[in-house]
């Protein structure tokens, strides 16, 4: 996407659209705390409609931004210290506190809380460290997608064991510096892995509007585009060596 610059007799008019975008960002607090209250009422799909489209508001935040250099329009204004306070809520105290309040079914009940603390911690060590989001456009260490592995416990409905031992992979693997593709911000294989996401998240509102009904071989075959993920990110850090 091509960015876009403002001549000086409309800065007034870039200022108004600088101001929107980020309270465009800033519109992913309100949906998690729509989130939070589903959560605490233990309504499961509204909350994850809700940690959705705060999803949503992330994957196109940034690109808003960079076509039209709020950056610049607005120097004094941190949007990226906006944009990981709002990324922290949405992907890491959501998801947690829904691991506190979910049915015993998803974890062992004596390990909620643990598991809530520890993707806490681990993810705000990560989004201290000042090359989390490297130059060359990557997350370095698991990206904090826990809204995401939320969902798939959820509907994948495995052992509460095998559960908690995923979240703690997941946790060891932020302190290991592993890229991960940046999928709106790749130099390779842009195109077609913005098409697999696109169609990824279509394949999670069909499954989340089915709930309760749920067919189960539809959550298996979006696994298939995390999987594609997880390759993408090894092989263009190969590629990139």
């Amino acid at each position: 996407m091509r960015e876009v610059g403002f001549p000086s007799e409309n800065l007034h008019g870039s200022k108004i659209i600088a101001w929107s975008v980020h309270l465009f960002t800033a519109s992913g607090v309100i949906w998690s705390l729509l989130a939070i209250i589903a959560i605490i009422g233990h309504q499961w799909q509204l909350a994850f409609a809700w940690m959705m489209l705060a999803a949503c508001v992330d994957f196109l935040d940034g690109s808003l931004a960079r076509y039209f250099r709020i950056g610049s329009v607005l120097p004094k204004f941190n949007g990226a210290l906006l944009d990981n306070i709002v990324d922290y809520l949405s992907y890491v105290f959501v998801p947690a506190l829904f691991l506190w309040e979910s049915d015993p079914i998803l974890l062992p009940t004596e390990w909620k809380l643990p598991s809530a603390i520890m993707i806490s911690l681990a993810s705000a060590y990560q989004f201290c460290q000042s090359d989390a989001k490297t130059i060359d456009y990557s997350f370095k260490g698991f990206p904090s997608y826990w809204n995401f592995a939320v969902f798939y416990l959820f509907f994948l409905k495995w052992n509460p064991w095998i559960n908690f031992a995923i979240l703690f992979f997941l946790c060891f693997f932020v302190f290991v510096p592993i890229k991960y593709a940046y999928p709106s911000l790749m130099k390779h294989y842009k195109l077609p892995t913005i098409i697999l996401t696109l169609t990824w998240f279509v394949i999670l509102i069909v499954i989340l509007i089915q709930y309760p009904d749920q067919q189960y071989w539809l959550v298996l075959t979006s696994l298939f585009y995390v999987v594609y993920y997880v390759v993408i990110s090894l092989y263009t850090k190969t590629s990139r060596n």
